[in-house]
């Protein structure tokens, strides 16, 4: 199984844990996946992102960043 859902964070970042809490609970009743990429390991990253982490992509398309919307989530998810 592929991850659906990729995150895009940075150690230390507060509103990546909180991202991260959703993503992990929503994807845990969907029995969906998820990887998370620190933009600090590729400077390609940092330049695109830069400020606006934590960014979620889902099925490959930007879906939030800053903040995650479970509900946002979950409907992406399932339809």
């Amino acid at each position: 199984m592929t991850a659906r859902v990729t995150l895009y964070s940075r150690p230390g970042c507060h509103l990546c844990d909180d991202a991260r809490a959703v993503i992990e609970r929503v994807c845990a009743d969907l029995g969906e996946e998820y990887v998370e990429v620190s933009i600090d390991d590729d400077p390609r990253l940092q330049e695109r992102f830069g400020e606006e982490i934590p960014v979620t992509f889902v099925d490959g398309r930007q879906h939030d960043f800053w903040r995650v919307d479970e509900t946002r989530l979950r409907a992406a998810l399932t339809s």
